[in-house]
């Protein structure tokens, strides 16, 4: 179209020019140039007022805005802002509305605005998610396949101590191989229990959890410390996808008979809270028939690993066609001229990286895949997928 193919100010000359030299009508005008007759209407009158100067494009934003922020609200929101350094804008907005009934408040957003604009807040951090795990999960076809571990949501006994319920299940017979009342959810005392599941029961082939800590973190791969515990005594870890509780399903069964059971009410401290736990594992897995086991119990069908837990994890063979490397306490590797930030969480650690077509290394730990590693931009990747790797020599002791 006429419009599109030249510039706007030269058309609008174009049809002055032909509506006062070449005595052209509206009518023509509309369909010479292709626009509406209004349209026709308001460049002449603008060209009658002002000339060529009045064909020039004029500014659409409003001479007055309605929702244009005032110095004495402004004033109130810095104010505040300082008095109160953590409030964020839904804080201060709230605060002003029950302070100031009688003034129009700004919306959330606006105020956000205003403390940006006099530098009083910094952009928003960028949110730090765990990388996806896209592996498929084992099948749990026999006892030991896979355990499922997670924490029941903390809670307080009556003296005011939080609990953290750490459960763990084999996932085949359902049998509850723990259910210990933390006070603190850390990895300490997290590996500690597992390391008495792995001595009572032997080892599974796979743990299967949630994304959140300590399972898992924003490391490279998703591998927090636990993890790579895991991978070096031989235990694949696995992850449900993020929003995807369905996926532990029979262990989210069980937690709701576990609340049900133990913490409605809470117990009056955490040793007679752990005394309850201990009755209701008993009964769950002594006394209880399941459906989905044909009416047996739990203890019916499990029996414990035939894969001991070791003293000392095995050492592992790399092949010999990669690059290998050791993680430095601070997560670096040494690379080229220069260094390379792995993860802290395989600090001591020894990784692979082996070449391949695409420009890429990608980055193994033992048998896993973690990352991948761009030759020209030594920019890494989080692979996500803990894709086992073919000819990668099983661990053993070395």
């Amino acid at each position: 179209m006429p419009w599109e193919d030249r510039r706007p100010m030269d058309l609008r000359k174009a049809m002055m020019v032909d509506l006062v030299e070449n005595n052209y009508q509206i009518a023509e005008l509309s369909q010479k140039y292709k626009v509406s007759s209004k349209t026709v209407y308001k460049w002449i009158k603008r060209f009658k007022e002002g000339g060529e100067e009045g064909l020039k494009e004029r500014s659409r934003a409003p001479i007055f805005h309605p929702n244009q922020v005032g110095d004495e609200i402004r004033e109130l929101i810095v104010r505040m802002r300082i008095k109160h350094r953590t409030w964020g804008p839904k804080k201060i907005h709230q605060r002003l509305r029950l302070d100031h009934p009688q003034l129009r408040v700004p919306a959330k957003s606006t105020i956000g605005k205003i403390l940006g604009q006099e530098g009083l807040i910094g952009p928003k951090r960028r949110k730090l998610i765990t990388p996806p795990y896209l592996a498929s999960l084992n099948e749990s076809l026999a006892p030991n396949d896979v355990w499922t571990a997670d924490f029941k949501g903390q809670f307080r006994t009556s003296d005011g101590k939080l609990c953290y319920p750490l459960t763990i299940v084999d996932d085949c017979s359902r049998y509850i191989l723990l259910c210990k009342a933390l006070q603190h959810p850390n990895h300490d005392e997290v590996r500690k229990w597992f390391a008495w599941a792995f001595q009572t029961y032997g080892m599974p082939k796979a743990i299967r959890t949630d994304n959140g800590p300590p399972f898992a973190s924003h490391s490279l791969g998703g591998l927090s410390r636990l993890a790579v515990w895991f991978i070096q005594l031989g235990i694949k870890p696995e992850r449900i996808q993020i929003g995807h509780p369905e996926q532990n399903g029979r262990h989210e069964r069980m937690h709701r008979s576990l609340k049900e059971a133990t913490v409605q009410p809470p117990q009056a401290n955490l040793l007679l809270q752990q005394t309850t736990f201990d009755a209701f594992v008993e009964e769950y897995n002594q006394e209880r028939p399941h459906e989905a086991l044909a009416m047996q119990t739990p203890a019916d069908i499990y029996e414990p690993s035939s894969i001991p837990f070791p003293l000392i994890p095995a050492k592992f063979t790399y092949p010999t066609d990669g690059i290998i490397r050791s993680v430095r306490s601070n997560g670096e590797i040494y690379w080229g001229k220069g260094k390379l930030f792995i993860s802290e969480n395989l600090y001591h650690e020894r990784i692979l990286l082996m070449p391949t077509d695409n420009n890429t290394y990608e980055i193994w730990f033992r048998s896993l895949l973690i990352g991948s590693l761009d030759k020209i931009s030594n920019k890494i990747s989080s692979s996500h997928d803990l894709k086992p790797r073919r000819g990668l020599s099983p661990i053993s002791p070395v």
